[in-house]
Formats: C-alpha cells, sequence, structure tokens
C-alpha cells in the first residue's frame, strides 16, 4: 500500500493511493461517500489499454487520514495538486466522479492546466447545486440539511438507503447485485463522521461556475439521464454550456452509480476519449 503526506495549512494528512500500469497518467478522483475502491471496473481496462491508473482515497474516506480539519474544496483540490506533485506527473488526465468533479473544477480554476492533458466530470456536481436567487433551478437547502440530520441520528441507516439511490436500484437489480450495493454501504461506513457530514457542505454550497469557464484542455462531460443524486439538468448539461468545446455525452437510464451499473458503456465512452 502506498501513501504520501499532504501538506495543506500547516497541517500533514497522510493520503492513500494505488499507481498501476504504464504510459500517460489517468487520475480519478472517487465520489462521496465512496472511497478509490468505487473504481474497481475501471482501473483494469484502463491499464490494460495502456494508461497508467492513479486512484487516491479523499481525506477523510477511505484508507487516507481523518482530520478533524477542513473540508473544502480549495484543501481537496490542494491534496489533489500536492499527489500530481509527488509522483512529479505530467501529461496528466484528472476524472472525478460526482463530488470528485469538484476537485476537477476547482483544481483547473484555482492552479490552471499545466501538466493537465484532460479533464473528465462524471456525475459531476459543477457548475452549482444549491437553489439560490442567481442559480433558481439548484437543490433546496432543506434537502442538504436533511442529509446531515440523518447522518447525525443514524449514519450506517443513511447511507443503506443513499445506496440504493445512488445506483436506482429497484431499476437495476439485472445490472447490479445486492451484493455490490451492501460492499458500497461497507465502503460508505469507513469514512469519518465528519467528513461525511462536512462533504454535504462542500458539495452543496461550492460554486464553481468560474471555475469551469477558465478549463483550456479537452473535457468529457458524462452523466446518466436518470441521475437521482446529481440530476443532468442542473448538473451535466449546465457545464457542458460553460466549458469551453466540451465532449457532452448523456448515457440513457443510467443513474448516479453509472461506473457501475452501466459500466460497460461508461468503459467504452471513457476510453475512448482517452484514446482520441
Amino acid at each position: 500500500m502506498s501513501y504520501f503526506k499532504s501538506e495543506t495549512d500547516s497541517q500533514k494528512v497522510k493520503i492513500f493511493y494505488e499507481d498501476l500500469g504504464k504510459g500517460d497518467p489517468v487520475i480519478l478522483i472517487h465520489g462521496w461517500p465512496l472511497s478509490h475502491r468505487m473504481w474497481e471496473y475501471q482501473v483494469e481496462e484502463i491499464v490494460n489499454a495502456g494508461f497508467r491508473c492513479i486512484t487516491y482515497d479523499r481525506r477523510g474516506f477511505g484508507e487516507s487520514d481523518k482530520p478533524w480539519g477542513k473540508y473544502d474544496y480549495d484543501t481537496l483540490a490542494l491534496d489533489l495538486k500536492n499527489i500530481i506533485e509527488h509522483l512529479d506527473l505530467k501529461n496528466v488526465t484528472i476524472a472525478g466522479f460526482s463530488m470528485g468533479g469538484g476537485e476537477v473544477a476547482r483544481y483547473i480554476g484555482k492552479f490552471g492546466s499545466k501538466n493537465i492533458k484532460k479533464a473528465a466530470l462524471i456525475s459531476a456536481v459543477p457548475p452549482f447545486m444549491l437553489k439560490t436567487k442567481d442559480n433558481p433551478d439548484g437543490i433546496e437547502q432543506k434537502v442538504f440539511d436533511g442529509f446531515k440530520k440523518s447522518i447525525r441520528e443514524d449514519r450506517p441507516g443513511f447511507l443503506a438507503g443513499f445506496g440504493k439511490d445512488f445506483v436506482n436500484y429497484s431499476d437495476n437489480k439485472d445490472r447490479i447485485s445486492e451484493d455490490q450495493v451492501h460492499f458500497n454501504w461497507i465502503v460508505a461506513c469507513l469514512a469519518s463522521s465528519k467528513a461525511s457530514l462536512d462533504c454535504v457542505d462542500s458539495f452543496a454550497e461550492t460554486d464553481f461556475r468560474e471555475d469551469l469557464k477558465k478549463f483550456d484542455v479537452p473535457t468529457l462531460i458524462l452523466h446518466g439521464d436518470e441521475d437521482n443524486i446529481v440530476p443532468i439538468d442542473i448538473a451535466g448539461k449546465k457545464s457542458s454550456k460553460l466549458v469551453p468545446n466540451a465532449k457532452f455525452e448523456v448515457i440513457k437510464g443510467a443513474p448516479h452509480g453509472l461506473t457501475m451499473t452501466h459500466k460497460k458503456e461508461f468503459n467504452k465512452i471513457f476510453l475512448e476519449f482517452l484514446k482520441s
């Protein structure tokens, strides 16, 4: 197992990562509330296609340290910057799923695209999730408050229900087993409660609209049209209009967790993007 120490705000946090294969590097950034393990059905295909595949656990999740500190996107983007520098990566594709799309957006918005070859936003939260006066079709604050209330009252119970919604389980029983859903629940339960709570505020309240306008690398925006967690209309469709020259792909019938339920469709699109 590999770790590196990411220093932010004079705090050093040990970050777990896996680094497999050879070729141009691809960094996969997981969604909330999972870990690098969510990419199990992508890593092998990416490596076999001739790429170097790097996955890591966001601070507070998986096998990384779980500090009593910040989980805002400036901090999380700095962790991404630190792993790129730690591994001395060039020509990197950075791909973020759901919450991980925020790290991709904030990284490019804050640090630019030096050493970045391509970017991908997959079922991703940008440009802005929260309903506000200038974002009237966003999600009501009470929804996110409900998430936090349920996490504080019964985090495993909340995660069990969220996990089924994550993959639209009742509609996709022919595509994903109950065992896989239970495994995802185990992974989610291993996150720290503070990280689980603080990240709700981060992905709900962070406005990435200005970050997306700074993208200057080939970008794939991929979303399922049955995503009930991060609806395509307020996320993927809007991001595709803000990112210059983005390639927007929609997987019909796919839920939020399309990397699991629609892995064949997803892998085909993603690998074609990497090779293009």
